[in-house]
């Protein structure tokens, strides 16, 4: 087993990855700007090591000084947890090259997978059902003009790099054409160093379903089942459940074999995430995340196990712990992002000091969090302070539960979005199974709608 880990992140999953490192005797490192000096995960860890100014690219994105100080550190692997780094095919490949174990896949798989066109061409000729669109190399926007006029409107348009939902834009008629396409390359260039965009046709009620999936160096893969991650703002994921709702068991089955597909197409080591966009029956690929996931825990609670552990052991080239027909699913769990952001003010980020924070404490509540009462919410970096996560044995319970552990969180200093988050649980469009990717933008721009909570 890996007896020293440095976590090239901080925050929230810094704090999570600490938490099973000790549990399994592993020395661990942190690293920190100038602006988490006094974090919790510099707190938490065994080690803590500066490693620059607050700006990200100068510490949280310096691969030579986060490798100077694993080489100081003596460490033997590297987790990159998830931003900055952890989807960098370079990074993986130096830490690999320095002599480190990267807790993650191959370089080349994240390479590959870091570009949503050689991605959806390599699914693609596996037999896995992509969105019809262009997913072309030919890039020039005279081509991509004829390309969306054959498509018809309304398209998705994305930039083929990054994720996160950056720059992706629905466009409705042909007058928005031209300058959403100059528009998304100038983001896509700036952003992620790739100028290239995909089309695809817009479905505009759809559901955002993922398959956890885990691969060995010894060609074994396996699934952990599903999570909806349907209910999003701006592209990005709110709450996130497990297992994914009003799924049917038939169309279940080819979600899960089609995501091992994927896996294995890829020859998959450690963990990743492949994700759906689903339309009834039908279900589409959209993309495959080679991280672990924020929404990581309602899995490890429906199947019982430590996902960061399952990461470790691979990475020390271990096989993986248990055969899919040993992974049981029980009950549902729901997870909630509490972030330091103003819903009154259009989610405005609200940095400063965390004057008092109180999380839930109940049966079935798991928090995840990395900042306690004291810690500064910095400006420099994402806005999520902690993560709340319920479970019970159905969904209704899960949902209620989770609503008021959400009640009796109490952050004071900032604007905080918890009880935003309370008021979305229990909105009758959620409860009753009826949300969508669109929803809350379409409660946004005042749909109509049912429900008023919100």
């Amino acid at each position: 087993m890996i007896d020293s880990v440095l976590v090239a992140n901080r925050g929230e999953i810094a704090c999570r990855i600490f938490r099973t490192a000790r549990r399994l005797g592993i020395r661990t490192v942190a690293v920190y700007s100038d602006a988490d000096s006094a974090a919790k995960h510099v707190r938490e860890a065994d080690v803590a090591v500066r490693i620059g100014p607050a700006d990200a690219r100068e510490s949280y994105l310096n691969v030579a000084r986060i490798l100077e100080v694993a080489h100081a550190e003596r460490v033997q692997a590297i987790h990159p947890g998830y931003g900055f780094l952890s989807e960098n095919a370079q990074f993986a490949g130096a830490c690999a090259q320095a002599g480190f174990r990267f807790v993650g896949p191959k370089p080349e798989t994240i390479a590959v997978m870091g570009s949503k066109i050689t991605a959806k061409a390599r699914v693609l000729s596996a037999g896995v059902p992509i969105l019809p669109g262009y997913h072309g190399m030919h890039q020039d926007m005279a081509h991509l003009e004829v390309q969306a006029r054959a498509l018809g409107f309304p398209i998705m348009l994305k930039p083929a790099a990054g994720g996160g939902g950056k720059g992706m834009r629905v466009l409705r008629n042909e007058s928005e054409l031209l300058p959403a396409l100059r528009a998304a390359r100038r983001l896509a260039e700036n952003h992620f160093g790739d100028g290239a965009l995909l089309l695809e046709r817009y479905l505009p009620q759809p559901r955002h379903i993922e398959v956890q999936v885990f691969g060995d160096h010894y060609g074994s893969r396996v699934h952990m089942g599903d999570r909806d991650c349907s209910v999003q703002r701006r592209h990005q994921k709110v709450i996130e459940e497990a297992p994914a709702p009003g799924i049917s068991a038939e169309t279940r089955e080819r979600i899960y074999t089609t995501a091992l597909t994927v896996a294995r197409e890829f020859d998959y080591i450690n963990a990743g995430t492949v994700e759906f966009l689903v339309d009834g029956n039908d279900f589409y690929f959209m993309e495959m995340n080679t991280r672990l996931q924020v929404e990581h825990a309602v899995t490890e609670a429906v199947t019982g196990l430590d996902l960061v552990e399952w990461q470790l052991r691979v990475a020390a080239g271990e096989p993986l712990p248990l055969r899919q027909s040993e992974i049981r699913l029980r009950g549902h769990a729901i997870e909630a992002r509490v972030c330091a952001e103003d819903p009154q003010q259009n989610f405005m980020p609200s940095p400063g000091e965390l004057s008092l924070v109180r999380w839930p404490e109940a049966e079935d509540i798991r928090v995840d969090c990395g900042f306690d009462t004291g810690d500064v919410v910095p400006t420099n970096y994402d806005s999520l302070i902690g993560k709340v996560i319920a479970w019970a044995s159905s969904r209704s319970e899960a949902v209620e539960r989770l609503a008021r552990a959400l009640d009796e969180t109490v952050c004071v200093g900032v604007n905080c979005n918890q009880k935003w988050l309370a008021e979305v649980l229990r909105a009758p469009t959620f409860t009753q199974q009826r949300h969508h990717v669109g929803w809350l933008e379409e409660r946004a721009a005042g749909a109509a709608s049912r429900d008023t909570a919100i």
